[in-house]
């Protein structure tokens, strides 16, 4: 007696997609500014030429980092070293 083979049939799987609602989003549209901004919020601060160390800026303490913003422009102030 001969051994019949079996047959297999390959089914083909139906995936079914979720179509999802699709939401534009909203877009703001950039404007570019032609203009470059000034540095530091409109300050230009110059050290060209100076002739004092750090340390007669700050002192020769170890200091804060914000004691050394204050000090800092402080000195710009004084010396007319920022213009607006």
């Amino acid at each position: 007696m001969a051994v019949k083979k079996k047959t297999t049939t390959k089914r083909k799987t139906v995936t079914k997609r979720k179509v999802a609602t699709k939401r534009k989003a909203v877009t703001k549209k950039k404007t570019k500014s032609k203009t470059k901004k000034p540095a530091f919020g409109g300050y230009a601060i110059n050290f060209a030429g100076r002739q004092e160390t750090v340390e007669q800026v700050f002192g020769k303490k170890p200091i804060a980092p914000s004691e050394m913003t204050k000090k800092i422009w402080k000195f710009i102030k004084s010396k007319q070293l920022a213009n607006r």
